[in-house]
């Protein structure tokens, strides 16, 4: 290649047209894909993020328009639901792909994801035959990775992992994710998706709301100024147009044209219509548990934990796979007792409980009958109307509040994206009148504007909220306080979000993996496949780990840095105190993080030398 000849796209999309139903999914759509790229794909949920995916991927076929991918470049796709048949184990299916001799890269990743490649492909869960398809992927190292909620199905340790790997990785990505954290961290630039068309921005998920804001707040501007034209042209023609029909014909016509103009704009979708109604107020203390310990015969999942729970309190339950968090959650409920200690509920609660697995839906039901067939919201005597919150309403209408359309009303379950089925979900839980919400990973697959809700909702909710969540994100933004479970029955309450509880640890994560009997254990202790044999005696991870390590130093030294000049401003904390105060914090953060980082280092260093 000459000096100064620029370099072909990886990928690129020319005049994209594609319609499902009818309805333009995408109308002569351009995108580029550069080597270097690291981009987050974002969109409201059926803004068809995951059918331009497929497009890029050309696994799904545009109805005009071309794809061109350069002679040796290779795109990887991360499917959603993988096809497994022909495949034993999942580590034959996850090194299908690779040549000879290199089935050691998927021991190395799926240490990293925690899955055994050994798990027979005939027993493997839903989120295991996921992790081996993000292995699949990762191990195979394409110029382009495709990857579409790579973060569902994994735990805190194991997207931590994940991050580290694409944030040092030379592949080009675009990159589909409800986790904020994630995408803020790992991309340098957005493609969104808005009524069938993408437009592009030169920066990371970091600021994409501000921008998008921006654009809206132009676009009604501008639809505010095309109306009053429009006002104003149509008042001449009532006025003057008899006495001057010959030779104001033009201007008649340049009516119409901004008539169709206007009606041609499509609107933007809404946000969906969500509050909670709070029941009743519950009693002051809602649950007193005291020295409470599970054991299953593996050890103890759960042992001799002690936590008071007090109306309004939003508390987050975190930590690996496998640590116990579902346990506890159903002992500090009631619907499991404990072998040992007490759990005593408060009074008058009523409980509204969201599934992660979607349980509660029946996925050949329609979406008329998943309202309707639900006790709670029955209206006695009307087939088209449910009980929201003490009043009867339209079927259909309260559909429409959760953004669904009357097409939609009568389509079955499983006809929907994962981000409608949790919109569903979330209808008939907000339906109910509740003071207890019991929240397993609500956020999965949900868009960020129904997140942001999702957040001031619980915000405002005077009651109490238990909640699982990978989203560190999302924990930040809503709970007050947050449990850590570490296996080996292991359980510590923190004030405040996942960066508070970071911080009260010193920087340190949460333990990687839970093994089998429930006691914690560090990455190399992860089953793995035919691995290597590694002359350092450090595992694939911590090996990787060490590596990266003096990047990640000199990344929180230099944000140090710059934390202290702007601290070091005289009149910072007068004149901006907001500012100064998350400007301190997170100067302690950093400090705290750097600290852990080098104690790591240095550990590891010992351990690489015998």
């Amino acid at each position: 290649m000459a000096l100064g000849m620029a370099r072909a796209p990886l990928l690129q999309l020319s005049g994209i047209t594609l319609t499902f139903g009818g309805n333009p999914v995408f109308d002569d759509l351009d995108l580029v894909v550069q080597a270097g790229d690291r981009m987050a794909l974002v969109g409201r949920n059926g803004s068809g993020k995951s059918t331009l995916m497929k497009v890029m991927a050309a696994l799904a076929e545009a109805d005009q328009g071309s794809r061109v991918v350069p002679p040796g470049i290779t795109v990887g796709y991360m499917e959603q639901d993988p096809d497994l048949s022909g495949f034993a184990t999942l580590g034959d299916y996850a090194s299908a792909a690779l040549p000879d001799g290199e089935d050691w890269k998927i021991a190395a990743v799926a240490e990293g994801l925690r899955f055994d490649p050994e798990t027979p492909v005939s027993t493997a869960s839903g989120g295991e035959r996921r992790r081996a398809a993000l292995a699949r992927l990762m191990a195979s190292e394409p110029e382009l990775m495709l990857l579409d909620e790579p973060t569902n199905h994994l735990d805190i340790a194991a997207i931590e992992w994940l991050e580290n790997e694409l944030s040092t990785t030379r592949s080009a990505f675009v990159l589909i994710s409800h986790d904020r954290a994630f995408l803020k961290r790992l991309t340098k630039g957005t493609l969104w998706i808005d009524r069938g068309q993408v437009r592009r921005r030169e920066s990371g998920f970091d600021g994409f709301e501000d921008w998008r804001d921006t654009v809206w707040a132009e676009e009604d501007a501008a639809r505010h100024k095309l109306d009053r034209k429009i006002k104003a042209e149509a008042k001449w023609a009532v006025e003057g147009i008899s006495a001057r029909r010959k030779r104001n014909m033009g201007r008649v016509r340049a009516l119409d044209a901004l008539k169709a103009e206007r009606s041609s704009q499509i609107r933007r979708q809404g946000t969906a219509a969500m509050e909670i109604e709070s029941a009743p107020t519950s009693g002051k203390r809602v649950i007193e548990a005291t020295g409470i310990t599970k054991d299953f015969g593996h050890g103890p999942v759960i042992k001799d934990f002690d936590l008071r729970v007090m109306r309004g309190d939003r508390i987050a339950f975190v930590g690996p796979n496998g640590a116990g968090k579902t346990t506890l959650l159903k002992m500090l409920t009631g619907e499991m007792a404990p072998d040992s200690g007490t759990v005593v509920l408060g009074t008058g609660l009523e409980v509204a409980v969201f599934d992660q697995a979607r349980a509660q839906l029946d996925p050949e039901a329609t979406l008329w009958d998943s309202l309707t067939n639900d006790p709670q919201m029955l209206v006695s005597g009307a087939s088209d109307q449910v009980m929201v919150r003490g009043v009867p309403k339209h079927v259909v209408g309260y559909l429409k509040d959760f953004l669904f359309d009357e097409r939609q009303a009568r389509a079955p379950v499983k006809s929907l994206s994962g981000g409608e089925k949790a919109r569903l979900l979330l209808a008939r839980l907000m339906a109910r009148e509740s003071n207890f919400l019991i929240l397993d990973e609500p956020t999965n697959d949900l868009d960020v504007e129904t997140l942001d809700l999702l957040q001031d909702i619980l915000g405002d909710f005077p009651g109490t909220v238990l909640l699982v969540s990978h989203d560190r994100d999302f924990i930040d933004r809503v709970a007050t306080a947050t449990v850590v479970l570490e296996g080996q029955g292991r359980a510590t309450v923190y004030a405040g979000g996942w960066s508070d509880m970071l911080i009260q640890r010193g920087g340190n994560p949460v333990a990687l993996s839970v093994s089998k009997s429930g006691k914690s254990s560090a990455p190399s202790a992860a089953p793995v496949a035919k691995a290597a044999p590694v002359k350092s005696g450090l595992s694939f991870t911590d090996k990787k780990r060490l590596e990266d390590l003096p990047a990640v130093m000199e990344r929180f030294e230099a944000e140090i840095g710059k934390l202290n000049e702007l601290l070091a401003s005289p009149d910072l904390f007068t004149r901006e105190p907001v500012k100064a105060r998350r400007a301190s914090d997170m100067l302690l953060e950093r400090q705290a993080a750097l600290a852990a980082a080098e104690e790591e280092w240095l550990a590891l260093e010992e351990k690489a030398s015998g």
